[in-house]
């Protein structure tokens, strides 16, 4: 009997029961949620529904991200490992290509202004870095957490990794996905704030034809002027040029469909776990990070705004033929951000198509975001 109940409280001593706190409770709570939005409201569900896994297998066995060096027989948690490819910067690299090859510069080629209303959208990245120094972060904390006002995951994980900030990198992370996943929620409020019926109802001209041959120059080109003037952004806008490079040069079939179908999806299932496995309750339940998130939100706002506002002046500069709300497309949730401008314009006016002229400024605000990332390196003297 004496063994039977030994072995009994042995086994009620292995369960999750006895080991969590109330910390780890909450972030399972709060992962729940995030798969009922995944699941049940669709809110991007190819980010969200990793993300939120991952954090409630890290919250239940903690070990799953377990560090190599704290183990007893040298070997890490599963999740570790695919979170060392995050520090590393070989995902978000992948992730770019991916992006790449999914994605028509076609708009943005066609309508170079979008390349303004891109770099407008940037001002919410500004924004989080004199917020991030206010509330006392170091410049390189600041740095790395300013990103998520571009609403850019794999260049806030990048950026992270360059400056060393790891500690930092899952709160950062988790913000920066998770305001990418819920972006038809908090633009439009902002949209059709600083808009008015007029304005949302105004209808675009067709864009022009784009040829072939423009489309196959312009990743290089991109990758000739951004690089040589900026070389620490290679591997993101490198891998993002040469994805797109895939699409249009028409003679790699096989590697486009790779490159945008299975190998993206892989990348995203091992970056969307590790990242929500970096939400353990003892490193996620702190005012820092409460204060990234926070600023996260803020900074992101303050980046649609800026491309809302940049909209309206070239709306009054070209006398009406500009919709402001491609602007708020400025941020790098591609092609989310260009659907939700194709959205609030429809609801003002049915026969209202702004999604190509849109997709612009959306490109232009990746591009913009390796840019700022790349930037924030070259002052810090990071290669």
């Amino acid at each position: 009997m004496g063994y039977i109940m030994e072995t009994l409280e042995n086994l009620m001593q292995q369960t999750a029961f006895t080991n969590l706190s109330v910390g780890n409770f909450i972030m399972i709570f709060f992962a729940c949620v995030f798969l009922y939005l995944a699941i049940a409201k669709e809110f991007e569900p190819l980010l969200l529904l990793p993300i939120a896994f991952g954090m409630l297998l890290v919250n239940i066995y903690p070990d799953i991200m377990l560090h190599p060096e704290d183990s007893q027989n040298g070997v890490g948690g599963l999740l570790y490992y695919f979170y060392v490819l995050d520090e590393w910067a070989i995902m978000p690299s992948l992730i770019f290509m991916g992006v790449g090859a999914m994605t028509d510069f076609g708009p943005l080629i066609a309508n170079p202004k979008s390349f303004l209303l891109g770099a407008s959208a940037q001002f919410g990245i500004f924004a989080a870095y004199l917020g991030a120094m206010a509330l006392g972060f170091s410049d390189k904390a600041a740095a790395a957490i300013s990103i998520i006002g571009g609403a850019d995951g794999p260049t806030s994980i990048f950026l992270a990794g360059k400056l060393e900030q790891t500690a930092l990198m899952g709160p950062i992370a988790v913000a920066a996905y998770s305001y990418m996943s819920l972006v038809p929620i908090i633009q439009p409020p902002i949209m059709k704030l600083l808009t008015t019926e007029k304005e949302r109802k105004i209808k675009m001209e067709q864009l022009r034809p784009v040829s072939k041959l423009e489309k196959i120059l312009f990743p290089i080109i991109i990758t000739i002027v951004v690089c040589m003037i900026l070389p620490s952004t290679a591997p993101l806008v490198g891998m993002l040029m040469l994805g797109n490079l895939f699409r249009e040069s028409g003679v790699v079939r096989q590697l486009t469909e790779t490159a945008s179908n299975a190998l993206m999806y892989i990348v995203v299932i091992l970056l969307g776990t590790s990242v929500g496995a970096t939400t353990s309750a003892e490193a996620f339940l702190n005012w820092d990070t409460i204060k990234i998130v926070i600023l996260g939100l803020v900074a992101f706002g303050f980046g649609t705004a800026a491309g809302v506002l940049f909209g309206k002046l070239m709306c009054i500069a070209t006398k009406g033929k500009v919709n402001p709300l491609i602007g708020s497309a400025g941020v790098s949730a591609v092609p989310m951000a260009a659907r939700v401008s194709q959205k609030v314009g429809a609801e003002a006016d049915p026969t209202n198509f702004l999604l190509m002229h849109a997709m612009g400024p959306n490109v232009a605000g990746v591009i913009g975001t390796a840019v700022a990332a790349g930037t924030f390196m070259a002052i810090f003297g990071v290669v």
